[in-house]
């Protein structure tokens, strides 16, 4: 369990990070639902990792029925998270619809980055 919290405080440190400074530098640069935008969905994108994360032990040991019960309201409820930042962004004005898609997105990036890095420098070790 500890080994996940790692993982989750690991990659969302670095998404919220990234969208701070990214967000900050569109609104300053005259960008503000860009900027908005980006910060709104890494919020939305943290908070549906960790309950991701959270739910995971909580299938383990029961039946298959209450398992298939429990992931399917654990999906749909996930999903209605991630809906409130696409909806406020269609909605309202003040929040670029893309930039939020892009900061659901972007522990997801992180995490696929890291792996992609990491076999690039595992390849370059074995070419030596």
């Amino acid at each position: 369990m500890e080994a996940l919290r790692q993982t989750q405080k690991k990659y969302s440190s670095r998404a919220i990070t990234t969208a701070i400074f990214a967000g900050f530098f569109l609104i300053l640069i005259g960008q503000q639902a860009v900027g908005k935008g980006l910060i709104l969905g890494t919020v939305f994108g943290i908070v549906n990792f960790v309950l991701m994360g959270e739910t995971l032990p909580l299938r383990l040991g029961k039946s298959k029925g209450k398992t298939y019960l429990f992931s399917f309201g654990s999906i749909f409820f996930r999903y209605i998270i991630i809906a409130v930042p696409l909806v406020m962004a269609i909605k309202l004005e003040q929040y670029n619809l893309f930039s939020t898609m892009l900061g659901i997105f972007l522990i997801q990036f992180f995490i696929l980055a890291e792996h992609v890095f990491g076999l690039i420098s595992s390849a370059r070790g074995k070419q030596v």
